[in-house]
């Protein structure tokens, strides 16, 4: 995708559209989705603390459109996302009209567990949301009996029983394609459940340090509520023996979430890319993605 340190002449009205790559560890936070106060008290949210920050830095109330939100405890290497701005905000002698600049500023704000990666203009017809052709995914997990390497504790989540790496890419192998998962997610009201998962693959990524260590590789066009982790959990139960190795195919085509599917944790879940088609097919990816697929 091509970006521009000048302000784009296709901008709408008083407003202009920023696209913002951003890293976090999701650790300490209650996902990415800014909620509503609990006992009187905010949760920590990716989307509260950058919009917070945000608005401080521009002097006006903003609110962010993610490519994917994470669940509480999920990372993120690539995430994407884009907030329309004032453009007189664009103006002050900090910035300059020059996005670019707001990496340097929101970093003396931000915590330590969010970093700005960049922050340019948005081509014309940008949706970081409906413009994604897919979301790329690592799931990072140790079966070691003595547990996880205390250094990759907040990004390698335990599986507590040894794991056959062929079981569990059988499993992979056999969910990849066009399908309903209803099974594996938790259901929005009148939201599809139909996904294209393209890449499932496992990867032994043992070291010295950190034996019987696995890595999956998840890529689909979209994933509903708690999808990746429900994939996930399902081959390691396969892979560790629970279930059969034809317990993922049957899974598939089910109208409802199964019970039988172990979750697997959050804290080895890494949202790490996020794909876009050329600029000129932007605005028709956007369509496109918000027609209901059956």
């Amino acid at each position: 995708m091509k970006t521009s340190t000048e302000l784009p002449r296709e901008k709408c009205s008083d407003k202009v559209r920023l696209r913002i790559d951003l890293a976090y560890d999701g650790t300490d936070f209650h996902g990415w989705a800014r909620q509503k106060p609990q006992d009187g008290q905010e949760l920590r949210t990716v989307q509260g603390v950058v919009e917070d920050a945000l608005s401080l830095v521009l002097r006006a109330p903003l609110q962010l459109t993610v490519a994917g939100r994470t669940d509480a405890g999920v990372h993120s290497a690539g995430q994407v996302c884009h907030v329309d701005v004032p453009v007189d905000a664009l103006q002050q002698r900090s910035i300059d009209g020059q996005p670019c600049k707001l990496v340097r500023r929101l970093s003396r704000l931000l915590p330590e567990d969010i970093r700005i990666n960049a922050v340019e203009f948005a081509p014309t017809g940008f949706d970081a949301r409906f413009s994604a052709l897919r979301r790329h995914y690592e799931y990072r997990v140790t079966a070691h009996p003595g547990g996880v390497l205390p250094t990759r504790a907040r990004d390698t989540a335990l599986w507590g029983a040894t794991v056959d790496l062929a079981a569990m890419q059988d499993a992979a192998d056999a969910l990849v394609g066009f399908h309903d998962f209803a099974a594996f997610c938790k259901a929005k009201p009148h939201a599809t459940t139909v996904r294209d998962l393209q890449i499932f693959q496992w990867e032994d990524v043992s070291t010295a340090t950190e034996p019987a260590t696995y890595l999956a590789h998840v890529v689909a066009d979209a994933f509903c509520w708690s999808m990746v982790r429900s994939l996930v959990g399902t081959c390691l139960q396969v892979g560790s023996g629970k279930r059969d190795v034809d317990f993922a195919a049957t899974l598939l085509g089910q109208d409802s979430r199964s019970s039988k599917i172990q979750v697997a944790p959050a804290n080895g879940l890494s949202l790490v890319r996020v794909d876009y088609p050329a600029d000129a097919e932007l605005a028709a990816r956007a369509i496109e993605t918000r027609q209901r697929r059956d």
